[in-house]
């Protein structure tokens, strides 16, 4: 649970079957959640978002689906700022669901502000530094 009572489902690999003709956003006919119906999903892939628009267009749920995905943005850099440099990045991720469920709206400005302070703290790091913030570098996921 987080903020909110909101809940949060990661799926790190999308079954293949759910992208077949009449699969995506199912009405759980093939017991995929990767997509529910009326929920927000905000879909981050490395990969290109015009695929996953494209085999998602004319589905039922596709005005809920907000995807990110590889611009061709970036150069040599660190790890963490080249998620950065095609808004990949926990913090962009973070705003895009406070855009999304209205129940966030309410304390959503200040919160996304503080994403983008962290994101100017990051930048001027890694200019001063060349590599990532020991906040960022050293981060596990606690689950």
């Amino acid at each position: 649970m987080f903020a909110g009572g909101l809940k949060s489902h990661q799926v790190n690999d999308i079954d293949n079957s759910d992208f077949q003709v009449g699969n995506i956003f199912p009405q759980q006919s093939n017991g995929s959640q990767s997509f529910e119906l009326g929920k927000p999903i905000v879909f981050a892939l490395h990969g290109y978002p015009w695929l996953i628009h494209h085999l998602t267009d004319r589905r039922t749920n596709h005005g809920n689906l907000h995807v990110r995905g590889y611009k061709e943005e970036g150069t040599t850099t660190t790890p963490f700022n080249m998620t950065v440099l095609n808004e990949l990045d926990r913090f962009h991720l973070a705003g895009d669901v406070v855009d999304r469920v209205p129940r966030l709206q309410r304390w959503g400005v200040h919160f996304k502000q503080i994403m983008r302070n962290k994101l100017i703290e990051h930048k001027q790091y890694i200019a001063r530094y060349g590599d990532d913030m020991p906040e960022i570098r050293d981060w596990k996921w606690p689950y």
